[in-house]
């Protein structure tokens, strides 16, 4: 679990590939800092492309934030696994977690700048997916 004092909105980056989740929250940090619980994972158990539940779930566990997490996916069985994540999570924390639809790497960057600033889940949803053509 997460030790943020801070009550910032919590990003998790979820990728197919662990060289894609591990450069994008990088970036992240180096443009935010520690202003936001952050956590990422990519890959499938054996070390290839792909992404599991369980570390989903891990990573959840590590960016939790009262106020919530914002979850960026790279791919669609990313997002797939990423909801049934959420579908696992007690239901007073699943109601606090969202995916965005917003590119992964831009997405993450724009979502944790908005939640270091102290915005709420959906600004920072909201604010990622402006980055997503209509």
């Amino acid at each position: 679990m997460s030790t943020q004092a801070n009550g910032n909105v919590g990003i998790v980056i979820v990728s197919h590939s662990p060289d894609v989740a591990k450069g994008t929250a990088e970036m992240v940090r180096q443009m935010v800092g520690e202003e936001v619980p952050l956590a990422f994972c990519g890959g499938n158990p054996d070390g290839g492309l792909g992404t599991s539940v369980e570390a989903i779930l891990a990573a959840i566990d590590r960016a939790w934030s009262e106020a919530g997490v914002a979850i960026l996916v790279d791919l669609g069985g990313a997002e797939t696994n990423s909801e049934m994540a959420i579908e696992m999570q007690p239901e007073a924390r699943a109601g606090r977690i969202v995916v965005c639809n917003a590119p992964i790497v831009e997405g993450a960057v724009i979502a944790a700048t908005e939640a270091s600033g102290g915005a709420s889940l959906e600004a920072v949803r909201r604010t990622a997916e402006e980055l997503s053509p209509a």
